[in-house]
């Protein structure tokens, strides 16, 4: 790895402050399944999906109109928005809800969580400043076996079924590790997380409407109560707008493969949300399952090793 390689790898290491913008994002991420699940009683996938994008990019315009933040208007900026746009939402949203409506939802989390491996070996190739090493290999590699614990190993025996559901949703999770890579771009060409947040949000809103009203038809669906209603508006503004704007900034100050880790934590957090406000249980394998993923985190970010070789002392 040559000199600027390596000062730009020191770059994007994982600051106290990336840790924290990593948890919230988990956190707003693991949220969008508790208000989902609130709004899918009365409420269609797609019209879900773009009252969600919408509003997002919506409440993003409003935000930057206020703040006197200007929107670029050029070709060049927008096209490849649209493409960022394709593969961080349209893709892989098409892709996982066919393949979510032929294989049961645990086992599909387990395919989304691939994500990081994905972005380890595609950043290796990619990028000049996130290479693999043994440490980022191991960690990932542990904190995808810590996902399969937490989810349920019992769900591994379905594998082979539904061969083409079970490569959409490889598929959804390859959109998303190319997604952050590719994304890195606009922090590079010095725009700002809140402009390529909103950009991203409309353009995946402009490409998602006509599938949604093609769909779903949504003029023809009654009109939803209002905790259908609240549930929308949360999973707009708190797990897509908010969300939006930590995720280019993580992906601006530690790259994509840190960035993606959060695909390991999105399924702690939505069990400790539901064990928090649900009433729901937390099983020992989920424990287990928790430790491997931390595990898997503290050795990818080198912490870990550090720790033990402090441990054992200097070697005489």
């Amino acid at each position: 790895m040559t000199a600027p390689a390596r000062q730009n790898a020191a770059s994007l290491a994982m600051t106290p402050v990336a840790w924290v913008m990593l948890l919230a994002l988990s956190l707003c991420w693991g949220g969008a399944f508790f208000f989902t699940g609130v709004a899918v009683r009365e409420l269609p996938t797609f019209t879900i999906v773009i009252g969600r994008i919408g509003l997002a990019a919506l409440a993003l315009w409003g935000v930057a109109l206020a703040s006197g933040v200007a929107i670029p208007r050029d070709r060049r900026f927008w096209g490849p928005i649209f493409v960022m746009g394709a593969f961080t939402s349209v893709v892989p949203f098409l892709l996982i809800a066919w393949g979510q409506s032929h294989i049961p939802s645990g086992l599909a989390s387990i395919f989304i969580a691939s994500t990081p491996l994905f972005a380890v070996v595609g950043a290796h190739f990619l990028t000049v400043d996130e290479r693999m090493t043994p440490a980022r290999v191991a960690g990932v590699a542990i904190g995808f076996a810590g996902v399969v614990v937490l989810i349920g190993p019992g769900l591994l025996g379905s594998v082979g079924t539904h061969v083409l559901a079970q490569f959409a949703l490889l598929g959804g999770a390859l959109c998303y590790a190319l997604s952050g890579i590719y994304g890195r771009r606009f922090s590079r060409d010095g725009y700002t997380t809140l402009v390529t947040a909103t950009a991203q949000l409309s353009a995946s809103t402009v490409l998602l409407l006509p599938v949604a009203l093609w769909v779903d038809r949504p003029w023809l669906l009654p009109m939803p109560g209002v905790g259908a209603v609240l549930a929308v508006l949360g999973v707009a503004l708190l797990s897509t707008a908010f969300a939006a704007l930590l995720y280019y900034r993580i992906l601006a100050v530690a790259g994509a493969t840190n960035l993606l880790l959060v695909n390991f934590l999105v399924p702690v957090s939505a069990i400790l949300l539901g064990v928090a406000f649900l009433e729901e249980t937390l099983r020992i394998e989920q424990i287990v399952g928790m430790a491997l993923i931390f595990a898997g985190l503290a050795l990818r970010d080198g912490k870990l090793l550090a720790w033990a070789r402090r441990a054992v002392g200097p070697r005489e």
